[in-house]
């Protein structure tokens, strides 16, 4: 059966591209000179304000359906704005109605007319000229199911937002997402800045780099990371609030939360700490939500999330005794104890870990796809924080903050460490942990422990993914959905 539908859209194409020789030998050049006076919402917009009238309205788009009866046509025509049916009689439209009646779905066509009620109460309108202005070669996905094939909807994305609107809707609330952002932190005065993709030190987060290299220049260089360490670098120049919505690339795993290449907000802002910026961070997540939805209120693959309710918080090593009822009575921070925890889990540890590293491994495997409701999880330990300020009553743990929601990590904040000094050691520590086989370690970043000498004030900052975020909003099961181009094999 599929190899007799693959031969059927053969034909539709081959019958499609005859159609256009002959358009071309009767004169069609794919004109580009058939203005518009109003998109199809527009049209809509006018005539709920005004009425219907004689007024003549050009728009153009995609046919999208067609029902021909005889010498008359009701067509269903689609732009970005929205989609509005025409209606065609050959008594006023003479040998362009002859002409359209070899046109196809997918074809793009000018029309002007004005608008009308049919006898059903549809808004459409009564075409007194059109015009093909390109072809089609290919038959569109069927209009009853739209197009179903996962694979096929990330490789041929045009054509998923062409004929599924629940899709385009998705892509359509990311923008106001994105924007909300903006608005949001543009109104507490940060300024929006773009720092360098390529980098001769891979650093800013620990994850494992794509490398390429600058010929003319003979120098290696990394696709960025994370854009941390430039824009504290500016922090240190002056600029008290900036923030960047970056690409942000790692050559790791792929799974339903992760793309190699992905988009991040990054925020810093002097002069408060990492419990204010826990503060920013909720405010502006709440704003990105309401700006969708005025309830607040989402479901996530069955789960039901309210965003007005205030966001929980608990510290690591808390939520791991929470829930897990095996470490209700261990010292997690004794090396031998959590150990011997993620033995008894069955979780694997590596010799060169400390107590920190392992309370994290017993936190992601064990815990964070519990945390649904909106969750604060604070004071990770420094050996897995190698950027953040050590807490002042404990020195194994830090001012760093993450946000779950959902099951997944949603955003990520601390007090920047600005002591030089600790900072350089470690990120030698990084180094270290590189040349035992850790590929996602630190690289030691000289020019930054520069720039903290010449000091960086007080700074909080965060980073919040943004296609995690649009996930979690519009209900999306993986990440590919909310990326209009994913990266596929």
């Amino acid at each position: 059966m599929d190899d007799q539908i693959k031969q059927e859209k053969r034909d539709q194409s081959r019958q499609r591209q005859d159609k256009l020789t002959q358009m071309k030998q009767d004169g069609f050049g794919y004109p580009n000179h058939y203005k518009l006076s109003h998109r199809i919402v527009d049209i809509k917009a006018r005539v709920n304000e005004q009425g219907l009238d004689e007024h003549q309205y050009a728009t153009a788009g995609r046919i999208m359906s067609m029902r021909v009866m005889g010498k008359a046509a009701f067509v269903q025509v689609q732009d970005g704005s929205g989609s509005l049916q025409i209606y065609l009689r050959s008594n006023n439209l003479g040998e362009r109605y002859q002409q359209f009646l070899s046109w196809d779905l997918g074809d793009i066509i000018w029309v002007k007319g004005h608008a009308f009620r049919t006898k059903v109460g549809e808004l459409s309108l009564w075409v007194s000229d059109i015009q093909i202005l390109n072809k089609s070669l290919h038959p569109l996905p069927d209009k009853y199911h739209g197009l179903s094939d996962t694979e096929l909807r990330y490789r041929r994305r045009y054509l998923d937002i062409m004929v599924n609107q629940d899709s385009k809707d998705r892509f359509l609330a990311r923008s106001m997402v994105i924007q909300a952002i903006r608005d949001f932190l543009c109104a507490r005065d940060f300024i929006e800045v773009e720092t360098p993709m390529m980098h001769p030190i891979a650093t800013g987060a620990n994850a494992r780099p794509f490398q390429t290299h600058h010929h003319t220049l003979d120098m290696a260089l990394n696709l960025r990371i994370a854009p941390e360490l430039y824009l504290k670098r500016l922090v240190v120049g002056g600029m008290d609030r900036v923030f960047e919505i970056n690409r942000s690339f790692r050559n790791e795993g792929v799974s339903t939360k992760h793309n190699p290449e992905f988009t991040m907000l990054e925020s810093y802002q002097a002069y408060i700490d990492c419990g204010e910026m826990m503060v920013l961070t909720e405010d502006l997540i709440k704003y990105a939500a309401l700006s969708l939805k005025s309830d607040g209120v989402f479901y996530y693959q069955d789960s039901r999330i309210d965003f007005t309710k205030p966001f929980q918080n608990m510290t690591m090593a808390e939520s791991i005794k929470a829930y897990v009822e095996e470490a209700s009575s261990v010292d997690l921070f004794d090396l031998d104890q959590a150990r011997s925890l993620c033995e008894k889990l069955g979780l694997t540890t590596q010799k060169r870990w400390d107590a920190g590293e392992i309370q994290l491994c017993l936190f992601e495997e064990k815990v964070e796809h519990q945390l649904i409701q909106p969750t604060f999880i604070t004071r990770y330990p420094t050996s897995v924080s190698p950027l953040a300020r050590a807490c002042d009553d404990d020195a194994s743990v830090t001012e760093r903050f993450e946000l779950f929601v959902g099951g997944y990590e949603l955003a990520n904040g601390f007090s920047e460490l600005n002591d030089p000094q600790d900072q350089a050691a470690r990120f030698q520590a990084q180094v270290e942990a590189k040349n035992q086989g850790d590929d996602e370690a630190m690289s030691y970043d000289e020019d930054y422990i520069l720039a903290l000498e010449y000091g960086l004030p007080p700074t909080a900052g965060n980073g919040i993914g943004i296609d995690r975020l649009v996930m979690l909003l519009t209900d999306a099961a993986s990440i590919r959905d909310v990326i209009l181009f994913p990266l596929m094999r």
